[in-house]
């Protein structure tokens, strides 16, 4: 059985989780990570060497890389439709997948940081501030590409959707000003509507450090 190494709340950890049951695979949760541990085993180090998650364990293979991880499950099990056969499609799908990593992450992970895993009297206006601006123009960039298309890499739902889409939860979900995003917003309510994104990704994470850690802990059901 498909084995996921990581935590149900970890940013980078939700897109494999995802992944897995919109292609509704079978697997095992091995909760690792923060306050799970498990990390500096040597069992793991066979598996991730640089003690990070996610991670996956497929049999006897054995793969790191949060994206990668994605292409990987989408290719195997759903080549076609999340991991298109059109080249063009396929690279429009990677390409977003690259950018939700390299642009879009950043300012949303920033302000989550900046806001619910940090007090309210310790808040630094002029940093959530920052990255709040931040985030405005590249969400500007995907707002003017949806304009054009249902999902990311066309009209229909692919990989390239699934780093975005987590990414996305989280920024509408944190208690900061947004403007107005019309063609984000159409795409994201087409998300909300998927049950395996209703369930893994669209989970609610506190707003405080106190109701966060919370969360984490009681998650500790979910694996072994």
């Amino acid at each position: 059985m498909l084995e996921i190494w990581g935590r149900p709340y970890s940013s980078n950890v939700i897109p494999v989780i995802w992944t897995a049951n919109e292609l509704q695979l079978p697997y095992q949760l091995k909760l690792a990570g923060g306050s799970f541990g498990k990390l500096d085993t040597d069992d793991y180090l066979h598996i991730n060497p640089n003690r990070m998650i996610p991670a996956i364990r497929d049999g006897d293979f054995s793969l790191w890389e949060s994206h990668t991880i994605v292409r990987y499950l989408c290719s195997k099990y759903s080549m076609g439709d999340l991991y298109p056969e059109n080249f063009e499609q396929r690279a429009v799908a990677d390409q977003w997948m690259e950018w939700s990593g390299t642009r879009a992450f950043t300012p949303v992970i920033q302000l989550f940081f900046a806001t619910v895993r940090t007090e309210p009297h310790n808040r630094d206006l002029d940093n959530i501030n920052k990255y709040r601006k931040e985030a405005e123009q590249v969400f500007t960039i995907l707002e003017n590409h949806l304009s054009t298309r249902k999902w990311v890499a066309g009209d229909s739902f692919t990989m390239g959707d699934i780093p975005l889409g987590a990414v996305a939860y989280r920024y509408f979900n944190i208690e900061i000003e947004r403007p107005a995003l019309p063609n984000i917003e159409s795409w994201y309510a087409r998300l909300c509507e998927r049950p395996a994104y209703q369930k893994h990704v669209m989970r609610f994470f506190g707003t405080n450090p106190q109701e966060w850690q919370a969360l984490e802990v009681a998650c500790a059901v979910e694996g072994d």
